[in-house]
């Protein structure tokens, strides 16, 4: 068990280091030029937040492999002796809680603030935002706890008479189960009229801990439920739409051109927007125009991208070439994984949550035989379910974006990424984690029993006075599964078209 111990503590210290490095890798790629060497403070938000949303999705199968490690102990206190999963778990969400309401909002305050300004501006125009958007939430926390910060268990109340003890045990069965033939003390006879509602007030850390995860829970609703579908069918598609073959320079003239023309029709249509936002004239129509010309601004770059792929240029275009065909065939496989994941998730979520009593165990009985085969695979494939939630979040969060106006477009794009996007997706991740972290707890009950992660995300949360029913009657799972067969079905029937600018904007006279 020592050695188990141990291999556990290296494998967590060496999985945090390389999830420091690839968050910094990813900051490095996937910035905009823009924000090279500028915009420190911000980036060191974005290592800081991706870090820990990582590593809180991670902490779920540690959490089971550190149930493990004492699994087979033959003394009492084995368990003493491995990480203290519980203080790590409560260091984790005082953490995301700083990042997502402090900190990320700050940041982006900051960034967006009017360049112009000196820094001593900036910073109290973003701190002042930041304090009067605290004191409204602690106004609004601190009025639903006074209101409805109770928890509400069901309890059974037991009782029977005293016996003599019994000189032998040769009647008990299972049949036969108490010490008293009447069987007082047996529960599951009791009557409907010994279940009582024990209420008691909840202390307000985790009233707050558990607000904040019911609105982490629409939002995965929402954005997991349609990106866990269009995820895998995305890729897919991408690849049934992938250029067939090289196109003639004359075709390639002819397609920069028209996209030139595009150009810059978006470019007076922006300027237009512009005019307007200084007179004072940003109504719903200006909001409108300013998400439609977002839209075509980014269909127009997905446009010059395609058409630079179909006509490679300089001394190594074959290889190129070459490059591009095995991107969209790696895009491909990684849909049919992705599609057998999703599939395999919301599988899972109908048979062992939806359904009452649970058909079967299904992932579970999965993760259970490849622990039996290697100690930390059923864990490893624990961890990739978990974060392929959180991949579905991001991927629902930008197909929404493109479709719903009131839905603010933040992309990530290889090398093209503002600070702004980032803080917003980042944000977006840690607030759906412990989402996540909750949603993975239920789906995996049967393999993650007797953890820290239980016990947190247990009684209390589902007790919660008020918003106890959303759990009771599933509604997140109904919400999920829904969303997921609704974004099936358009793919289905839109999803090999390809999607064009509308050019519509309405102006003010």
């Amino acid at each position: 068990m020592g050695d188990f111990n141990l291999a556990l503590l290296i494998v967590a210290v060496v999985v945090s280091a390389l999830v420091l490095l690839v968050s910094v890798y990813l900051l490095v790629n996937y910035q905009h030029p823009d924000d090279h060497n500028q915009a420190y403070f911000p980036k060191l938000v974005v290592v800081l937040g991706i870090s820990i949303a990582a590593i809180s999705i991670l902490m779920l199968p540690a959490d089971v492999a550190n149930r493990q490690a004492c699994r087979h102990a033959i003394y009492n206190g084995a368990c003493s002796l491995t990480l203290p999963m519980k203080q790590l778990w409560l260091a984790v969400y005082i953490a995301d809680a700083i990042l997502v309401f402090f900190v990320i909002p700050f940041a982006m305050f900051y960034y967006e603030g009017d360049q112009d300004k000196g820094i001593g501006k900036r910073l109290k125009s973003a701190l002042l935002w930041v304090v009067t958007s605290a004191i409204v939430c602690g106004l609004v926390l601190g009025i639903l706890y006074g209101l409805v910060g109770k928890v509400d268990f069901t309890v059974r109340h037991l009782s029977s008479s005293a016996e003599s003890f019994p000189s032998s045990w040769t009647g008990f069965s299972r049949s036969q189960s108490c010490i008293s033939s009447s069987r007082l003390c047996d529960a599951y006879i009791a009557p409907a009229s010994s279940e009582k509602t024990w209420t008691m007030r909840t202390s307000f850390p985790e009233y707050v801990v558990a607000l904040a995860t019911i609105v982490g829970s629409v939002l995965f609703t929402i954005f997991g439920g349609v990106g866990i579908a269009c995820l895998p069918l995305g890729l897919i598609f991408s690849f049934i739409r992938r250029p067939k073959a090289v196109i003639t320079r004359s075709q390639y003239i002819k397609g920069a051109t028209d996209l030139a023309k595009k150009a810059r029709e978006l470019k007076k249509t922006i300027e237009t927007l512009h005019q307007e936002e200084r007179s004072g004239s940003k109504g719903r129509k200006w909001r409108k125009n300013l998400k439609e010309a977002e839209k075509e601004l980014l269909l127009l770059e997905d446009d010059m991208k395609a058409l630079e792929e179909m006509y490679p240029q300089g001394e190594q275009a074959e290889t190129v070439w070459a490059l591009t065909v095995l991107g969209y065939l790696a895009k491909l496989v990684l849909g049919v994984v992705g599609l057998i994941v999703s599939v395999a998730w919301v599988a899972h979520i109908v048979i062992y949550l939806l359904i009452n009593p649970p058909l079967s165990p299904f992932l579970n009985e999965v993760f259970i035989k490849l622990d039996s085969v290697w100690g930390l695979l059923g864990t490893a494939a624990f961890a990739i379910f978990c974060f392929y939630l959180l991949l579905a979040v991001i991927a629902g969060e930008m197909m929404l974006g493109l479709k719903l106006v009131f839905i603010t477009i933040h992309p990530m794009k290889w090398g093209g990424t503002l600070m702004n996007s980032f803080l917003f997706n980042v944000g977006l991740i840690l607030l759906c984690s412990i989402s996540v972290i909750q949603f993975c707890a239920s789906a995996f009950a049967y393999y993650s029993q007797a953890t820290a992660a239980q016990e947190i995300f247990g009684h209390t949360l589902q007790s919660l006075r008020g918003i106890k029913y959303l759990y009771k009657y599933n509604v997140f799972q109904y919400g999920f599964v829904g969303l997921a067969a609704l974004t099936l079905f358009y793919y289905a029937a839109f999803g090999w078209r390809k999607r064009r600018p509308t050019g519509r904007f309405q102006f003010s006279n």
